[in-house]
């Protein structure tokens, strides 16, 4: 991974950090509030899964998609398999994507490695790729999180809708 820092000494540090290999970039929902940023970074895509913050409101060449994800276990089966086939087409695809959530730490480097196993080779193993993403940057990875994830984009036909509760 790699980092890009915000050259706007007014603003906040902006932090985003580039998985290697792939156009994706994982980072904070402060980061996705810094279009300049974004865009000169050449990123296409925000995927937001930060639920504590409010909604980015991306200009119109900008591609947004939220999926407000929970660190833990309560998050419904088929948003989960929605936010990961979201990113892993969007990687397929060579779009260059930032994955955020509301601190760049467990939910963003957690979607943004189960979407990137699918590029990778058969017997490399999902926390391989888990390991390789958090590498060069905070990772604090909700357990409970990790594991339904794991269980889902195995089985992402069983995934079904059900109402939020």
């Amino acid at each position: 991974m790699t980092a890009t820092t915000s050259p706007c000494t007014d603003s906040p540090t902006v932090t985003l950090r580039q998985i290697e290999g792939y156009p994706l970039w994982v980072g904070t929902a402060r980061d996705a509030r810094d279009l300049t940023t974004v865009l000169a970074a050449g990123i296409e895509a925000v995927v937001d899964l930060a639920t504590l913050s409010e909604p980015v409101v991306p200009p119109r060449e900008l591609v947004y998609l939220r999926f407000p994800l929970v660190d833990g276990g309560d998050n419904p089966p088929w948003e989960l398999c929605a936010a990961i086939q979201a990113v892993a087409g969007l990687v397929r695809l060579g779009v260059p994507t930032l994955v955020v959530c509301d601190g760049g730490m467990s939910r963003a480097v957690v979607i943004a490695s189960a979407a990137t196993w699918f590029q990778t080779p058969l017997k490399t193993s999902l926390d391989e790729v888990l390991e390789k993403c958090a590498a060069a940057g905070p990772c604090d990875v909700q357990p409970r999180l990790w594991m339904d994830v794991k269980r889902y984009v195995f089985s992402c036909a069983e995934a079904h809708y059900c109402k939020r509760t």
